[in-house]
């Protein structure tokens, strides 16, 4: 065959394997397969027990000084929902698992975030029930839940927290502390009789009955004696028998 001939000649074509994936490829294809395979009822649940606990921290932590006893058992379930929220979201159904320490720094700054939020928003709730407590802890919840998201958010290094986006949320709570002060000194002053109970108020003081209202009750309660029907004597002008 001439050299024209093999230049003309189209190239043989061998069948080479394909190369195989890597394991940041194969790990990928894994968890895209496993969030589509993530039953609904799990995501469900991961996502109400973040509300769930949190509105559990903010009643308790708000209503506290009531009953210590009671609320502190309420605050405590409220963590462990918040918790298993945090468990259920971050190792079970995301895509990468973190290391065990960055599992234990997500823990504590879930704990520290479920405490943030439940303090700003129960002193939100109950700012006219107890004005100088939510005072302190609306700005402190502010500050708290800031710090505890950096610290928690893995795109974020917790040198952020003194960056000035830092520097204006501590701002920010020390206008709203200023402000719900002046809010909760002018509410202190109105009369007392707003707001709602909670069932740590002692039930009214009655009246001592005086001596008008002893012999109104003798005699409600104890009645006139009635005479017989048989043993009444008929009386002036009264027939005996029945009339028509």
């Amino acid at each position: 065959m001439s050299s024209p001939q093999l230049l003309d000649r189209p190239a043989t074509v061998t069948d080479e394997p394909a190369p195989r994936p890597g394991r940041a490829a194969m790990r990928k294809a894994r968890s895209h397969r496993f969030r589509r395979q993530t039953p609904l009822l799990a995501r469900y649940l991961g996502y109400v027990g973040y509300f769930v606990g949190a509105g559990l921290i903010s009643g308790a932590v708000v209503h506290h000084p009531l009953d210590p006893a009671r609320y502190t058992q309420i605050a405590g379930c409220g963590v462990l929902v918040f918790l298993a929220a945090t468990v259920l979201n971050e190792f079970f159904l995301a895509r990468h698992r973190p290391a065990l320490p960055r599992m234990l720094q997500i823990i504590g700054a879930s704990l520290m975030l479920s405490f943030g939020i439940g303090m700003l928003s129960g002193g939100l709730q109950h700012f006219d029930d107890f004005p100088d407590r939510a005072a302190i802890l609306v700005p402190l919840g502010i500050t708290v839940s800031f710090i505890a998201f950096v610290l928690r958010d893995a795109e974020t290094s917790w040198r952020r927290i003194f960056s000035p986006v830092g520097m204006a949320v501590l701002v920010t709570a020390l206008i709203t502390f200023a402000g719900l002060r002046q809010l909760a000194a002018g509410i202190s002053e109105q009369p007392e009789g707003g707001g709602h109970s909670h069932g740590s108020e002692e039930p009214a003081e009655h009246a001592e009955p005086t001596a008008g209202d002893g012999q109104n009750e003798n005699s409600t309660t104890t009645p006139a004696p009635q005479t017989p029907t048989s043993a009444r004597t008929p009386g002036a002008g009264e027939k005996e028998g029945h009339s028509h």
